[in-house]
């Protein structure tokens, strides 16, 4: 959508990534001169990132470096050159269950990764960082809808702690350097060109290759699937609208998602969860044919629900993300078969 935004120069950091793509179109689109950060790491198919990248290529405003975002002094010389009004901070390390796998990769990128962009917002000072985290932070919450004014601070992944430890160095650099910075936690993202190590990427492929999909507690796990469309308005809306301190704030009954601060967060869901078995129905009918479904337990670090509270969103930015799965699973599956050339 073309629109007019309050800024014009913004890095995209992870901008070969799934989100990072959208994200950058949609800057692109309205005529925001755009870098793009990425070290297009192997976690899955570089291919796919570089088809990503050459898509963002052929645009006017938009320009490339290759780097990791953990090189301190590779990330501030391109801050410096750049000089970006916004930050919009989306590479990271992710995967629940890589992070049980290798662990160290995510301290990398998550931990140090994330230490390198505030140090380079701190040097060359930003009108706004905005991040990725995630609905993972939510970790062992039992209270649903999840909500950015409950605490969470019991995460069951590796993972999941990085992210928290991400909006809790951001608060630090708002705190002690003034830096406005909105965490975005992000409730299980699907559509046009995502991630091949997704659920429904892998059961889409398995399904139109005959093969079976590996389903872990199918009656138990229910998801609130957010189409990409909605991450990238909502990101972009909040792009140009940077949080000033809370004057209600009150340290003696600090509200987690408040702070004295120039800090927020904020959840980007659907507000809808789906069951994981009509989640796979709605594949299957796009595909056009049945799953051959091989049932297992749970696996460590799943959590079993997850249900996104969009109300402070919405005030916010006065959206909230809607498309139904019916609508984003077709659109992600006729992009399945166009990028893989699949009858």
């Amino acid at each position: 959508m073309d629109r007019t935004l309050p800024f014009e120069r913004v890095i995209v950091t992870g901008a070969a990534g799934f989100v990072g793509l959208h994200v950058t179109e949609a800057l692109l689109d309205s005529g925001v001169t755009v870098l793009g950060l990425d070290n297009l790491t192997p976690y899955y198919d570089p291919a796919l990132k570089q088809a990503r990248l050459d898509r963002l290529a052929a645009r006017n405003g938009f320009s490339f470096e290759k780097l990791d975002i953990a090189d301190y002094d590779a990330v501030h010389a391109a801050f410096a050159t750049f000089r970006p009004q916004v930050v919009i901070h989306l590479a990271a390390q992710a995967g629940v269950r890589y992070s049980i796998e290798n662990p160290r990769a995510f301290a990398h990128a998550n931990l140090d990764g994330f230490l390198s962009i505030l140090e380079a917002c701190r040097l060359n000072p930003v009108e706004h960082l905005v991040y990725a985290s995630s609905s993972s932070v939510y970790g062992a919450n039992a209270k649903v809808p999840f909500s950015e004014h409950d605490g969470a601070d019991h995460p069951v992944s590796l993972y999941a702690a990085t992210k928290r430890a991400n909006e809790l160095m951001a608060h630090s650099y708002a705190h002690l350097y003034g830096i406005p910075t909105t965490g975005l936690r992000f409730f299980t993202v699907y559509g046009p060109w995502g991630r091949p190590d997704m659920a429904y990427f892998k059961f889409t492929k398995a399904i139109l290759e005959g093969r079976p999909i590996d389903v872990y507690a199918e009656a138990e796990m229910s998801r609130d699937f957010t189409y990409v469309d909605d991450i990238r308005e909502a990101i972009v809306r909040l792009a140009g609208k940077p949080p000033v301190a809370d004057p209600a704030f009150d340290p003696g009954a600090p509200d987690p998602a408040s702070a004295a601060a120039p800090w927020r967060l904020y959840n980007i869901g659907n507000h809808t969860p789906v069951p994981l078995d009509r989640f796979i129905a709605v594949i299957e009918e796009a595909c056009g044919c049945k799953a051959i479904k091989r049932h297992l337990p749970a696996q460590p670090g799943d959590v079993p629900a997850t249900y996104a509270d969009v109300s402070d969103l919405a005030a916010k930015v006065d959206f909230r993300p809607d498309t139904p799965i019916e609508t984003g699973i077709s659109r992600f599956v006729a992009w399945y078969r166009d990028f893989y050339d699949v009858a």
